[in-house]
């Protein structure tokens, strides 16, 4: 950057290693717009992304696939198979929308992810059928539990191969030891919590191979860090990274319909202004940092 001469004197700055670890297709990186509730906000996502010339490589959903119809879950396939990005949905049953209390209590958040007993469960799991069934290639999961059965099922040749298990946000691992542990009971991709910072990324990045999802800008919620101007070092070190660009000041969506449709396509308008805002930035640093195009190798691409 022009303004390291600026700064001649001072000590520099002390960079973890890079990592050299890539995606399958040899990118650094992919972008990825979460909270995309519904086949109307991807179709005016893409229509951003397209006017500001911003690849998105990924979109996730936070409502759950249950409050989705078939038929939009077949939209929002079509839509994603169309542009050759992934469409990944949260799993609808979970405690924070059933009848369990303690996981709306302040102390008790920690469980709003989890799914309560067998009933929720067994539905947890029909929710992921039903949107495979439909044509989703990508599913969140906040139950570790869940997680693996998913995992045992996709093994044992009973959901397709090429769906895509993103460890939610809620289940953010905040050492090395459990990010190693998602990955050892099936998780293909991890998201951590939004506020590391770069040594804490590099200790992460150093205990697996699979692709990590970082909040470079964070909605309130999630502690609204916002530092899009540092995607260049982000992905430098944590590589295969998937950049997230969330939207601090905003209002919540979850669950979300059509009484808040209009402000959730405001939102991800603005997540997609704030994608370009941050590779801008990356353009800027001069790293030498390649970002997937669509449809790469190891998306969850729908089939619709």
């Amino acid at each position: 950057m022009l303004s390291d001469q600026l700064l001649t004197g001072l000590p520099s700055e002390s960079l973890p290693l890079p990592s050299q670890l890539r995606f399958p297709d040899g990118a650094h990186f992919r972008v990825e717009i979460p909270s995309v509730e519904g086949p109307r906000v991807l179709a005016a996502t893409i229509k951003e992304a397209s006017k500001r010339g911003v690849t998105v490589n990924r979109v996730s959903q936070g409502s759950g696939a249950m409050l989705l119809s078939e038929a939009e879950l077949r939209e929002m396939s079509k839509i994603g198979a169309d542009a050759g990005l992934e469409v990944s949905l949260f799993i609808g049953p979970r405690e924070e929308w059933g009848i369990n209390a303690m996981s709306r209590g302040v102390e008790g958040a920690a469980l709003a992810g989890s799914v309560r007993g067998m009933r929720q469960l067994r539905y947890a799991v029909e929710d992921v059928l039903r949107a495979v069934e439909c044509g989703i290639r990508g599913i969140l999961v906040a139950d570790l539990g869940l997680l693996q059965v998913l995992s045992n099922a996709q093994k044992a040749g009973q959901i397709p191969a090429d769906v895509v298990w993103k460890a939610s946000v809620m289940k953010a691992p905040s050492n090395p030891a459990t990010l190693a542990l998602l990955a050892q009971i099936g998780a293909h991709t991890v998201n951590l919590p939004t506020d590391l910072s770069l040594a804490e990324l590099a200790e992460m990045r150093a205990v697996s191979v699979i692709p990590i999802d970082l909040y470079v800008e964070a909605p309130d919620a999630l502690g609204g860090v916002v530092r899009g101007e540092q995607v260049a070092d982000l992905v430098t070190v944590a590589a295969p990274l998937y950049t997230k660009f969330g939207l601090r000041n905003s209002r919540a969506l979850y669950p979300s319909g059509g009484h808040i449709e209009a402000d959730a396509i405001a939102i991800a308008i603005e997540k997609v202004r704030r994608a370009e805002i941050s590779l801008e930035w990356l353009k800027r640093s001069g790293a030498p940092l390649i970002q997937s195009g669509a449809g790469a190798q190891g998306l969850g691409v729908p089939k619709p």
